[in-house]
């Protein structure tokens, strides 16, 4: 159990917020949202593959970057309708957290608003015209099997599987898959044989792909 003396979260450089329940940081120090186009959109061939209607889901929803960035891309593309998006999230964080992590990206400030807005307000679904997210708050093991919905494309973005090896087990990428529609995608920072090898077990054709920044390679999953 957690000391709740220990804040949750910790700051590097100011503005990179840090999980002390896991001793990782939520994002790059280098630059989160170019790792986030770089990992998550480009590693799941988008904005080539939106379409009305396109469905984005995550694993470890953190700060709402990758949401923000991909509704960017979304815009970017001009496409019709709202992008669909589902985060799992098994430790929200506070508000005023949220706010000061998204504060290091002052181009997404618009996009921000609503999202802020809601986790103010204690909510965890924010309907615009141009998005339709919902959070679903809960250890993903259990609530991503209760979720009736298919993602076209997958972000996994839990902390690193040595940390936080739950996120990664192979009964979960399972459930990915299982949940995925036909032709789907995913994408993750992470190379590690554990991941890839879930992801293949699960029916996924993976792909090794350079990473960001200091980190070699990455990876990709297509549906089979």
């Amino acid at each position: 159990m957690p000391d709740p003396e220990i804040p949750a979260t910790r700051w590097l450089d100011g503005s990179v917020p840090l999980s002390t329940r896991f001793d990782d940081p939520y994002f790059s120090r280098e630059n989160g949202l170019d790792e986030t186009r770089h990992v998550f959109l480009a590693g799941n061939d988008l904005p080539a593959r939106f379409r009305p209607g396109f469905h984005i889901a995550e694993l470890g929803f953190g700060t709402g970057l990758n949401l923000l960035a991909a509704l960017q891309a979304w815009l970017a593309s001009g496409q019709s309708g709202p992008l669909h998006y589902t985060g799992f999230e098994a430790y929200p964080l506070p508000p005023a957290d949220l706010a000061r992590a998204l504060a290091a990206f002052p181009e997404l400030d618009t996009l921000a608003a609503p999202l802020l807005a809601a986790w103010d307000r204690g909510a965890h679904r924010i309907e615009t015209p141009h998005l339709v997210a919902e959070i679903v708050i809960g250890d993903a093991r259990g609530t991503l099997p209760l979720w009736p919905g298919r993602a076209d494309a997958w972000f996994l973005d839990g902390f690193a599987p040595a940390k936080n090896p739950e996120l990664w087990g192979d009964a979960l990428l399972a459930e990915v898959a299982r949940r995925t529609a036909p032709g789907g995608t995913a994408a993750t920072y992470t190379a590690a044989g554990i991941v890839r090898r879930g992801l293949a077990a699960a029916g996924f054709e993976v792909l090794r792909r350079p990473g960001y920044g200091r980190k070699r390679h990455m990876t990709s999953a297509r549906l089979r």
